[in-house]
C-alpha cells in the first residue's frame, strides 16, 4: 500500500439462515445496525453500514439467509443475495463448526462457484465446540475450494474478529472512503426503527407466528415537549391470518404491549431521544406471494429480473 494511502471498497457476509450475519456484522461495525433473530429469513434486506479506522473504510453488506425458496418473499432473499456477491471486492462466507454441509451451505457453495472475487471463509461460533473440533471443519471446507483465508471466530464473543477485519482490508484496493468517517450506516432511522420491531416481535413471539410479518413505520415525527424534544412513531405489524393477529396482540393487549416497551427501548437507545410508540397489527393474506404488497413493504423482486 502506497504511503498514507488507505483502503477503501465492499465486503459482504454470505451464508444459511441463523449462522449470525447480523450478529458478526454489528460485532465488526461496533454497535447494533442489523436485527438478529433466531427465526429464518430475519434479515429481508440488503443492509449496508459502514466501518471506518486508520486502515481505511470498509462497506458491509449484510444479505438475507440463503435457503429453500418456498414463495415470492424467498425468490427477492435468494435474487438479493446473488446480486450482492456481484457487486463488493470480497466475500466473507459464514458458517458453523461442523464437518458436514447442509444442503443450505451446498447452496451457497453453488453460488460462489459463480463469484471471481476473493471469499474468506469464517468459521463462526467456536465458542460453542472444543478447539480440536474446529480442525476437522477447516479441512472440510477446504476441500471444496480454495478460500483466501479461513478464520475462527465467535461472533458472541468478539473472539477472531480482529483477524477477520485485518483479512479484509488486506483485500481492498487503495482509495478514498465512499462515506463521512462518522457515518455507520446508510440505513434511515425510521429503517432502522422499524427493524427493531419486527426483531422484538420475532423474539417475543417465538414459535406461535410464523416469520411471514411485516413492519410498516406510518408515522415518524419529531415534536417538542417541556421535557425536551419526544419523536412519535406509528407503526403496523403486517399479518397473513386472523388467528396471527389475535397471538400478536395477546389476551389483553399484553403481547402487544410488550413488543412495543422492548422495541422502544432500543429505538431511544439509537435515536438518544425519548420515543412515544404505538403500534398497530394489520392482516395482508398471502402477502409474502404477492409482489405488489411486497414492493409496498420494501421487498421489490421485479428489481433483481
Amino acid at each position: 500500500m502506497s504511503e498514507n494511502m488507505k483502503k477503501a471498497g465492499f465486503a459482504t457476509i454470505i451464508g444459511r439462515p441463523n449462522v449470525g450475519k447480523s450478529t458478526i456484522m454489528n460485532r465488526m461495525i461496533g454497535q447494533k445496525i442489523a436485527i438478529t433473530s433466531y427465526k429464518p429469513q430475519t434479515t429481508r434486506t440488503q443492509i449496508r453500514t459502514i466501518f471506518t479506522d486508520e486502515r481505511g473504510q470498509i462497506v458491509f453488506l449484510d444479505t438475507p439467509g440463503i435457503q429453500e425458496q418456498k414463495n415470492r418473499l424467498g425468490e427477492y432473499m435468494l435474487k438479493a443475495a446473488a446480486s450482492t456477491v456481484k457487486e463488493v471486492d470480497v466475500v466473507i462466507w459464514l458458517v458453523e463448526p461442523r464437518e458436514k454441509l447442509s444442503g443450505e451451505d451446498q447452496a451457497v457453495l453453488g453460488l460462489l462457484e459463480t463469484v471471481k472475487k476473493p471469499v474468506i471463509l469464517v468459521i463462526n461460533k467456536i465458542d460453542t465446540v472444543k478447539k480440536e473440533q474446529v480442525l476437522p471443519v477447516i479441512a472440510a471446507y477446504q476441500d471444496k475450494r480454495a478460500f483466501h483465508a479461513i478464520i475462527p471466530v465467535s461472533a458472541r464473543t468478539g473472539a477472531g474478529v480482529d483477524d477477520l477485519m485485518k483479512s479484509i482490508f488486506e483485500l481492498l484496493p487503495e482509495g478514498e472512503p465512499f462515506y463521512d468517517e462518522d457515518q455507520v450506516t446508510t440505513e434511515t432511522e425510521r429503517d432502522i426503527a422499524s427493524e427493531i420491531i419486527r426483531e422484538k416481535a420475532l423474539r417475543l413471539l417465538q414459535d406461535e407466528v410464523p416469520h411471514g410479518i411485516a413492519v410498516t413505520i406510518e408515522s415518524f415525527k419529531y415534536r417538542k415537549s417541556r421535557s425536551g424534544p419526544i419523536c412519535d412513531i406509528e407503526a403496523s405489524i403486517i399479518c397473513e391470518k386472523d388467528s396471527h393477529k389475535g397471538i400478536i396482540i395477546g389476551k389483553g393487549g399484553q403481547m402487544i404491549q410488550k413488543i412495543g416497551t422492548a422495541a422502544r427501548t432500543d429505538i431511544e437507545n439509537m435515536l438518544q431521544n425519548k420515543v412515544n410508540l404505538k403500534l398497530f397489527v394489520k392482516v395482508r393474506r398471502d402477502w409474502k406471494d404477492n409482489d405488489t404488497q411486497m414492493k409496498n413493504f420494501g421487498y421489490d423482486v421485479r428489481k433483481f429480473k
